[in-house]
């Protein structure tokens, strides 16, 4: 791991000290510590009859111990209970206990050891208040309890007001970061829910255009191959022909301009609200009548007319209808896959069963609709009228089946031929 060479040149703080300006600040503190008890161990050896200096110096290691305050906060508290009877290490006591309240020791320690000083420095003042002054025991005993509680419960209560203050200011960062990579999280998802929006769009308008523009085309291209054969034998039929491809060729290019019109159409973004925070992530919306077609678009009821043009290519085309039903009653939706499924199946027998016979088949059941297409053998060569395929057909299919949550089967029959089923729910 590399830094900057600012970065390198700020060296982190020492030991356990999280902060450079804390280590300073125990440093200093410690120093006032040891240079207070040194002065009040001048008094401690002349009362305990040791040299001067060894007093000096055990109130210098006494006092220095505060520097550790952070790191043993016990350890510092139980050093100022141990010399309390030495009457020094005043700043050791009371900022010991301030830190030892304001930190994570659980508050049973914190409740015996600030007991342990209060009762410490009330013997320690009753004995030494009584053995200098000659006054009432009522007054020396009011004068102990008042200077033990003075030294023992302000610097307990501040730190436990610091410590639950850190705390839940720590909590708050917390959930602050919590919130902020759940919202960058959200985004996260918005934007692949955006991105995967824009993908089944473009994947919808494909097939739909693929469906639209494939049928009329595959006919154009079968009628202008018979006209090409009978132009000189039977130009009546050729004449026929041409104003066929001409008819195709309006049709398609209506279909395309209201595919288009569709297209331009500005799109209605919605608003994801997101449920854990506040981010909203604008989708675009695919439009109804990409999805599905226009809402005049085709429908069982113009399967006849469909067939109709591929029997007027010269294919022979029957119809097998069961149940009732038939051209009403379903949602847009369902009608119009079912249509796009029968055409698509017609276009690939055009392309490729020249000449072959093909029934269709539909039929109307309870909760659903069924279509089946099957072509047999061709009859002429397969590539008769040089019709290109890009493998979409069957694979638009099955998308718009599945979509509705219905089942599609296709594949080839026994006796030569193909056969396209799909069954569809009504709901």
């Amino acid at each position: 791991m590399t830094g900057t060479g600012e970065e390198q040149g700020r060296a982190g703080p020492p030991l356990w000290w999280a902060r450079r300006r804390d280590a300073v600040g125990d440093a200093a503190l410690g120093a006032v510590s040891a240079a207070e008890c040194a002065w009040e161990g001048i008094r401690f050896s002349e009362e305990a009859g040791i040299p001067v200096v060894a007093g000096v110096l055990f109130g210098v290691v006494v006092g220095a111990t505060l520097v550790l305050r952070r790191r043993w906060p016990i350890a510092v508290v139980l050093v100022g209970i141990a010399v309390a009877p030495a009457e020094m290490g005043f700043l050791l006591s009371v900022a010991g206990m301030y830190t030892l309240a304001s930190s994570e020791v659980p508050r049973r320690i914190i409740a015996a050891l600030a007991s342990m000083s209060l009762v410490a420095t009330f013997v320690v003042m009753y004995v030494k208040t009584r053995g200098d002054v000659e006054a009432d025991p009522t007054l020396v005993l009011a004068l102990s309890v008042f200077v033990a509680v003075a030294l023992t419960v302000p610097p307990m209560l501040l730190g436990l007001y610091i410590g639950a203050r850190r705390r839940l200011m720590e909590s708050l960062q917390e959930r602050a970061d919590s919130l902020e990579r759940e919202l960058s999280l959200l985004a996260d998802r918005a934007e692949e829910r955006a991105e995967w929006a824009r993908t089944e769009e473009r994947t919808r308008i494909a097939r739909e255009m693929h469906d639209v523009v494939a049928h009329r085309v595959s006919l154009m291209v079968v009628h202008a191959a018979a006209l090409e054969a009978v132009a000189v034998k039977d130009p009546a039929r050729a004449a026929k022909n041409a104003a066929l491809v001409g008819d195709m060729g309006r049709q398609a290019l209506t279909e395309l301009r209201e595919m288009l019109g569709v297209l331009r159409a500005a799109p209605k973004p919605v608003a994801a609200v997101a449920a854990a925070g506040s981010v909203e992530a604008v989708v675009p919306v695919v439009p109804a009548a990409v999805v599905a077609g226009a809402e005049d678009g085709p429908s069982l009821a113009e399967l006849e007319a469909l067939v109709g043009q591929s029997r007027a290519a010269g294919m022979a085309v029957e119809v097998v209808v069961h149940g009732d039903g038939a051209g009403g009653g379903y949602a847009v939706e369902v009608e119009q896959t079912a249509y796009r499924v029968v055409q698509e199946a017609l276009t690939n027998c055009h392309k490729h069963a020249p000449g072959a016979r093909v029934v269709v088949r539909l039929a109307h059941r309870e909760g659903e609709v069924a279509m089946q297409v099957e072509n047999g053998p061709s009859e002429g060569p397969v590539a008769g009228v040089g019709l290109p395929s890009g493998g979409n057909g069957l694979v638009g299919m099955r998308e718009r089946v599945l979509g509705l949550g219905g089942v599609f089967v296709s594949g080839p029959t026994d006796a030569g031929g193909f056969r396209v089923s799909a069954v569809l729910p009504v709901r």
